[in-house]
């Protein structure tokens, strides 16, 4: 027994602080959002009285709830689409010898060094739906201002007021703000392919397309995991940026179940709040555990 407290002792007294930080601040509010999920507390006065998954059932069938996840699968598909087509094309560019290699990498990365809420209060202006000048000398903004400069104005759009597609606005600026991210992990990829293996691939007669489909494209496919893993997961939670560019969190068109998360919990609907929460928990898990797993056995290997 002595041997024992001596042997994992100095391991669990180093480790004793972040396990009591994390138990207490995640897995302990994890657990208490699930127990007010549960209840009928949808009002700021307390209640204790549980009624099972009622809270869920509701959810599932509310046609506003049903709505934000088919914002949300937009959003994703748009958003994920984007940062992966985006930043693979600007890290092919850069995997070619060129002068200001630094200079252009660091361009790119940059967005990402700023805040959701920053950049959502400039692309707020910047996607502005405003198209025509309006009486009492409000004019257009933003991009649309642009397009009418240059003798586009028949691209004009409402970008986030639009009823049907006003989501995939909202996943411009988040493309703009991880592409260069997405960039550098396919940078890091091309850089982990030996010349070597490139070489010898065009001694063996391979064209360029030959090339990347059978030597490159399948080096690149845990960096593709990897990438669409980490782009996937911030798309579910995304609620910062919305939040910045939308005046009104509880507008129709563009809610997600973060921010109807958010409407509820100011409106002291507790219940239902916590609810959302543990389902984007649920859908959050669904896409980075296989993730975990995947790379444990990798690591095995």
């Amino acid at each position: 027994m002595l041997k024992r407290v001596k042997h994992w002792g100095p391991g669990l007294l180093l480790l004793a602080p972040t396990i009591i930080l994390v138990g207490v601040f995640v897995y302990w509010l994890i657990i208490e959002n699930f127990r007010v999920s549960l209840t009928n507390q949808h009002t700021a006065k307390p209640s204790d009285k549980y009624v099972g998954f009622d809270n869920y059932t509701n959810l599932l069938a509310d046609p506003n709830f049903q709505h934000s996840l088919w914002n949300l699968l937009i959003l994703t598909i748009v958003f994920l689409g984007g940062t992966l087509i985006f930043g693979f094309l600007w890290a092919w560019i850069l995997d070619k010898p060129a002068k200001g290699e630094g200079f252009f990498r660091a361009v790119y990365l940059f967005p990402m060094a700023v805040s959701f809420i920053a950049s959502g209060v400039v692309w707020r202006w910047l996607l502005s739906s405003l198209q025509t000048d309006q009486p009492g000398g409000e004019r257009t903004t933003g991009l649309n201002r642009l397009l009418d400069s240059v003798g586009l104005g028949f691209l004009q759009n409402d970008w986030w007021s639009n009823p049907t597609w006003g989501i995939a606005a909202i996943a411009v600026p988040a493309i703009w703000q991880l592409s260069g991210y997405v960039m550098a992990l396919f940078l890091a990829g091309f850089r982990g392919i030996p010349e070597e293996l490139r070489e010898a691939a065009r001694i063996d007669g391979c064209s360029e397309w030959k090339l990347y489909r059978h030597v490159i494209f399948p080096q690149l496919n845990p960096v593709m995991l990897s990438a669409v893993i980490i782009i996937g997961h911030m798309s579910l939670k995304l609620f910062d940026l919305i939040r910045a560019i939308v005046p009104d969190a509880n507008t129709y068109d563009v809610q997600v179940p973060a921010t109807m998360m958010w409407v509820k919990y100011i409106g002291s609907d507790y219940a239902d709040a916590a609810a959302i929460g543990m389902i984007l928990l649920v859908l959050v898990a669904i896409v980075v555990i296989p993730y975990l797993m995947y790379t444990s056995r990798a690591e095995k290997r």
